[in-house]
């Protein structure tokens, strides 16, 4: 790397180590990641409608685990997938069924429901706090909260080791692939402050470097 490029690259860099260090000390909670794709599910799946032509469905999910691991609250987007049973006169793409799985197995091996928000189980009941919003388009939005009580056959604070150890996974079942078309899994977002000193540290190199 020439010097001119260091020089613009420090540049760039510069105002995002403030962003991080003032986030480094700042309190959060832990934060957990999906990418849902047929791709993940095993075995991995190619949908398909009822005429046989292809079909495609995805979705992205957010988990924030609260501070005193009580509570996980989830936001879910999904696209392709009928959520109603009415977005499309399709009957492949029809959701029977959502939940999130987690076990001693890391995906894309299989790991049993620990807690399920859509269809059966239903576990999001102590109380009740999902919701679910249809579109625009063939898809939704869920949220709920996986509440210490909760679970199917389990709890929150007994998967926890499972969820940070990379071991669990949201998936989305529909009537093509009752054993799940599009799945997760849970990638723990760093803390800010490992974030922070991750660019400091970046920073730091690149000015010993200028110096040199």
């Amino acid at each position: 790397m020439t010097r001119r490029q260091r020089q613009k690259l420090l540049t760039m860099l510069a105002p995002v180590a403030v962003l991080l260090t003032s986030a480094a000390t700042a309190e959060a909670s832990t934060t957990y990641l999906a990418t849902l794709t047929n791709s993940q599910e095993n075995p991995p799946t190619n949908p398909t409608t009822d005429a046989g032509l292809p079909r495609v469905s995805s979705g992205t999910a957010m988990f924030v685990l609260n501070d005193a691991q009580t509570a996980m609250t989830m936001t879910a987007v999904i696209t392709g997938i009928d959520v109603t049973g009415s977005q499309t006169p399709d009957l492949h793409d029809n959701l029977v069924a959502a939940h999130i799985h987690a076990g001693g197995n890391t995906p894309p091996t299989n790991n049993g429901v620990v807690w399920g928000f859509f269809g059966t189980p239903f576990n999001d009941n102590n109380p009740n706090d999902f919701s679910m919003s249809a579109g625009p388009g063939v898809g939704g939005t869920f949220t709920g909260k996986w509440d210490a009580p909760e679970g199917n056959g389990t709890t929150l604070a007994a998967q926890l080791p499972n969820i940070n150890a990379g071991r669990s996974y949201i998936n989305f079942h529909t009537s093509e692939f009752g054993g799940g078309e599009i799945r997760g899994a849970l990638i723990l977002v760093p803390e800010p402050a490992t974030v922070g000193l991750l660019g400091i540290g970046a920073i730091g190199l690149l000015t010993r470097r200028r110096r040199r």
